[in-house]
């Protein structure tokens, strides 16, 4: 597959990455679990769940790194939030036992209208959906507005030289550069920034040659 993949091959990978849906959909899901582990696990690291807290991930995908978090402390209350129904579905067949006993629950929801109140969570994380994201400042209102005081959002990304080594992201990515995203995370409420940059072990992706893969964590405190 990898010697024959077509620009509208990779249109279609493209379109499954932003918004997981049908049969396909859940491949890829699998796929992004393997490729992507390396910066969940550092994601999860930085934003180091602590006893009794509230978070939130937004495009959670099928929830496989779910129970990292819930392991890091006792009674974390978890909300996965994805806009793709077949990823809420699976996240919450994956994680039926958590959600059993109440530490874990997944909704389906748009991030520009997110369907909680103000000031419910203590942390909010997202890996790999910032480039999506249609409207930068009205999604970092929203996540401010339902962040708690001085709540924290940690935001995982592939840096800009990076994701434009992968053949995939020309379509429908929209990509900006470390120092822009910083920017605009300053620029809209999140001042105290820590950066965490990561190179990964070097693995099999969607195109051979294509393997090196690094991460940019950013961990926004809310003033």
């Amino acid at each position: 597959m990898k010697d024959q993949v077509t620009t509208a091959d990779f249109k279609k990978i493209a379109a499954q990455l932003r918004k997981p849906e049908g049969t396909d959909g859940v491949k890829v899901a699998e796929k992004m679990n393997i490729g992507n582990k390396s910066m969940n696990l550092h994601t999860i690291a930085v934003l180091d769940p602590q006893p009794n807290e509230s978070i939130l991930e937004i495009g959670m995908g099928n929830g496989f790194f779910v129970k990292n978090i819930i392991a890091a402390g006792s009674n974390i209350n978890y909300v996965g939030c994805d806009y793709s129904i077949e990823m809420v579905q699976l996240a919450s067949e994956i994680n039926k036992n958590f959600i059993a006993i109440g530490l874990a629950k997944f909704i389906e929801g748009n991030i520009q209208e997110l369907p909680f109140e103000s000031a419910s969570f203590d942390k909010i994380m997202t890996v790999n959906t910032f480039y999506f994201w249609d409207d930068y400042i009205k999604v970092l209102q929203e996540l401010k507005r339902v962040l708690k005081k001085e709540g924290k959002l940690i935001i995982a990304v592939r840096p800009k030289h990076n994701l434009e080594k992968f053949p995939v992201t020309k379509y429908g990515f929209s990509i900006q550069s470390n120092d822009e995203i910083i920017k605009l995370l300053r620029s809209n409420g999140f001042e105290n920034i820590e950066k965490t940059e990561i190179k990964e072990p070097l693995q099999e992706g969607f195109v051979a040659g294509h393997n090196e893969r690094e991460a940019l964590i950013l961990n926004c405190k809310l003033n």
